[in-house]
């Protein structure tokens, strides 16, 4: 397989970058009268799209999983999953636990006081893809800082599939997390009730969890009334490497990017020529022995590139430049590289630090910003679903000490009411 060739300082680079930012705009209008109808109509328009788009005869009777539900999801999944499943939440826990940030209030010598306030969101919807796959890091993923973070009610929805049960890994990872309120809704849909809500789901704060195009357009559209995680985009990886890489494992990396999504976009920055014709000739021997070998060829005849550059410095300012969600440092000296690396949403470090080793086990969230928002953007975190409160509070002492301040500063910008509330205080306490 041969990979398209850029160089790093050739005008294609900033044009193939540009080439897989996502046009919503074609998906405005169909996702805009899906959020019409759910206003109007709630349940009955969830029903109608379940099985129109996922063939699923879902109504009020099978809407909500029932506790059966999920004693047969476990009667369907091996040990074997139950122990690596545990494992991994136990890891993600640990990480997530590292992020809270405590409350604090620091007094000061005029007595006055100021801090601030950390509380959870009071109620949080997460999104995880399903129909025929099945993503229970997903559900991981997004359940588990929103529990770290101290969150009462948490729905989950996904697609069923046509029978209209829902994958029972997926339902065991719920289940292990003691989720209880899991919804057989997806797409647009799901999102416009989870904002919204409807006759049995009520609306809640936050939606997080990645989706299709229609997920994310609809993400956009009710950001204001909830919060959301981001917009996330096709799934992305970059990976820095040198003449010293095994071809295999680059090879092998690429492609675990590339299966997601014909969409996907896979990149190796190399200043070594040679590794990336190794490199191509790995992905050919490989692709025969993998499931979704015609997705991953589609994706990396679309997006596949090599950019080649002239040292690893360079390199880096190219990753930097790309801001990609996944980025592999796969080279001998990962940590003597790091500090040139400002954009990135997860950093791989190593030859054995593959990027499913962050999708499914490590700890760190594998919800991650697409498409360069690195550049401004993180992962989801335990913050994602908690909020701060400023508290000040100022003494009778501090509040004069500063009164001529204020004044001066609210009178620069023609707030005279501003000002006028600090001078009556002043005047009374001076009689």
């Amino acid at each position: 397989m041969k990979l398209r060739r850029i160089q790093a300082n050739s005008p294609e680079l900033e044009q193939y970058i540009k080439s897989n930012q996502a046009d919503l705009q074609q998906f405005e209008e169909q996702v805009a009268h899906i959020a019409a109808d759910i206003k109007k109509r709630g349940d009955q328009v969830i029903f109608e799209l379940t099985r129109k788009y996922d063939g699923a005869a879902i109504d009020h009777s099978n809407f909500k999983v029932s506790e059966e539900e999920i004693e047969k999801a476990y009667s369907l999944v091996d040990d074997e999953y139950l122990h690596a499943l545990r494992h991994a939440i136990d890891n993600i826990y640990g990480f997530h636990l590292r992020q809270l940030r405590n409350s604090w209030m620091e007094p000061d010598e005029s007595g006055n006081i100021l801090g601030q306030i950390f509380r959870p969101l009071q109620r949080v919807g997460i999104y995880v893809p399903g129909g025929t796959a099945a993503y229970p890091s997903s559900v991981l993923m997004n359940a588990i800082p929103a529990q770290v973070a101290g969150v009462n009610e948490i729905a989950m929805v996904t697609p069923p599939a046509q029978d209209g049960s829902l994958n029972p890994y997926t339902l065991v990872a719920a289940a292990e997390l003691g989720l209880e309120e899991i919804y057989k809704m997806g797409g647009a849909q799901a999102v416009f009730a989870l904002a919204w809500g409807t006759d049995t789901v009520p609306p809640v704060d936050l939606i997080s969890g990645p989706g299709n195009i229609y997920v994310t357009l609809a993400k956009k559209m009710v950001y204001g009334d909830v919060n959301i995680d981001m917009l996330a985009g096709p799934s992305e990886i970059l990976i820095i490497a040198e003449g010293s890489s095994d071809p295999a494992y680059v090879a092998a990396d690429l492609m675990s990017q590339a299966e997601h999504d014909v969409l996907a976009r896979s990149i190796l920055v190399t200043d070594n020529e040679n590794l990336a014709q190794q490199v191509e000739v790995e992905l050919q021997r490989q692709l025969e022995s993998l499931s979704r070998r015609d997705i991953i060829i589609e994706s990396l005849e679309r997006y596949g590139a090599v950019i080649i550059t002239d040292n690893l410095v360079e390199s880096c300012r190219v990753a930097n430049r790309v801001a990609p969600e996944h980025l592999e440092l796969i080279v001998d000296k990962p940590f003597e590289i790091l500090h040139l690396i400002e954009n990135a949403g997860s950093i791989f470090m190593g030859a054995h630090t593959p990027e499913p080793v962050g999708d499914y086990f490590a700890g760190p969230n594998h919800i991650l910003p697409t498409g360069g928002t690195a550049r401004f953007y993180s992962p989801v975190t335990v913050d994602t679903f908690r909020k701060a409160s400023s508290v000040l509070y100022f003494s009778k002492q501090g509040l004069l000490e500063s009164a001529d301040e204020i004044i001066k500063l609210a009178t620069v910008e023609g707030l005279t009411a501003h000002a006028n509330s600090i001078r009556v205080r002043k005047e009374k306490a001076n009689g």
